[in-house]
């Protein structure tokens, strides 16, 4: 593993970025006090910056040479709403929020790339740093899109990263194709006649209703889509009621939907519908159904999958670089692999074992109250972008366009 020397000379004051982010985490859109942070450390190491894509989003503006060339680099900055069980020094000082899937950390690999790139301009063309806000669940880099990234910072191919716990610190994985699942919600009232309990042919119950149509959901997977397909119906709340002896007026139903193409999404949100509405129908109750669309299946583009294989190995060995078993968790870089070609991979964590005394008794996974970022991994993720940025502009384009980056 070679490492960039000034950027592990670094790692320690960077980690101190990354300490203060996650002692101070702000949820989606909400990003103010960890923007100006960014914003800060970017200007005093003179790259120009763009704020307010996406309304925290901050864009870093790295050019050298001549070349019209450019690529993405993406990290996200947001925290999630939910209690740390972490004692240690830099733990949440905001109660209800924590840093729990390490946007601290991937916003520090990338500040530590930064650095080094505004000192040793060792490309042609033009990095864009992109720190993007509200990427669990305010699908951050939609809006950014929305507000113009694109258009005013033309790129050729957008890259991202996300720490993975659990594997061994020095490995990465990655795999072309969907490698992460879209992200769905559902809602369905179902609206029968209150009664006594005593009495249930005084009214129409809602709740065997309920029982029938969660039974039901489960043979559009095991029926409805082909067998090779991957598709997830989880229904994760029915609410209803209020006293043992009375029937209900309603119930409602809530759950998700996973997929990795959007054919699947389209046939399950079909035949879900046509099941609550039928079913619903044949115990004479009324209906209300509702399907919301999150994020999009996240599809690696080949040739730049190919790319990023090709500089991870270089970087840290062909072995240590695992294929990456496809995820039914959602992750909105798929908005820009929708608008341009590019990779989202993964960077190994560890096992927890680096957490500073007064963790949590937890384990060390996502969206664990008991998480950490692993500080190990700035110089190595630093020295990662820094070495994938200079490669991609040096790499030829051929006439095809950026998916000759093979």
């Amino acid at each position: 593993m070679n490492l960039i020397e000034p950027i592990l000379a670094d790692a320690a004051a960077v980690a101190a970025i990354r300490r203060d982010i996650h002692a101070h985490p702000e949820l989606c859109f909400e990003e103010q006090r960890t923007s100006d942070l960014i914003a800060q450390a970017l200007t005093e190491w003179g790259i120009p910056i763009h704020r307010g894509l996406g309304t925290t989003g901050v864009v870093g503006i790295l050019k050298n040479g001549s070349s019209p060339r450019a690529v993405g680099l993406r990290a996200d900055i947001d925290a999630l709403p939910m209690s740390e069980h972490n004692h240690f020094a830099h733990a949440s000082r905001h109660a209800g929020k924590m840093h729990a899937c390490g946007h601290d950390g991937h916003t520090a690999m990338l500040l530590a790339a930064a650095k080094y790139l505004a000192k040793h301009r060792n490309y042609d063309g033009t990095v864009y740093l992109v720190f993007q806000p509200a990427e669990e669940g305010g699908g951050g880099a939609r809006e950014m899109i929305k507000d113009g990234l694109f258009k005013l910072f033309p790129m050729e191919a957008m890259f991202g990263a996300h720490n993975w716990p659990g594997m061994p610190v020095g490995k990465f994985a990655l795999k072309s194709g969907p490698a992460f699942a879209s992200s769905n919600e559902f809602k369905i009232t179902i609206r029968g006649k209150g009664a006594h309990a005593a009495m249930p042919n005084l009214g129409i119950d809602p709740v065997p209703v309920a029982c029938q149509m969660v039974q039901a959901f489960q043979t559009i997977v095991s029926r409805n889509k082909r067998p090779i397909d991957a598709g997830v119906i989880s229904v994760t709340m029915i609410h209803t009621g209020e006293a043992t002896n009375v029937i209900p007026e309603s119930c409602e139903i809530q759950g998700t939907v996973r997929t990795f193409t959007i054919e699947v999404l389209d046939l399950i949100e079909r035949r879900m519908r046509e099941v609550a509405r039928h079913t619903c129908a044949a115990f004479d109750t009324e209906c209300e159904f509702e399907f919301v669309r999150n994020y999009p299946p996240t599809i690696n583009h080949p040739a730049e999958t190919a790319f990023a294989r090709k500089l991870l190995s270089d970087l840290v060995g062909p072995e240590n670089v695992l294929e990456f078993e496809p995820t039914m968790g959602a992750e909105d870089f798929s908005y820009y692999l929708l608008e341009k070609p590019g990779c989202y991979f993964l960077i190994a964590n560890g096992d927890g074992s680096h957490r500073d005394g007064g963790h949590g008794m937890g384990p060390c996974m996502l969206h664990n109250p008991s998480y950490d970022f692993n500080d190990e991994l700035i110089p190595l993720g630093g020295t990662m972008w820094v070495r994938l940025a200079e490669a991609w502009l040096a790499t030829p384009r051929a006439a095809g366009g950026p998916d000759a980056h093979v």
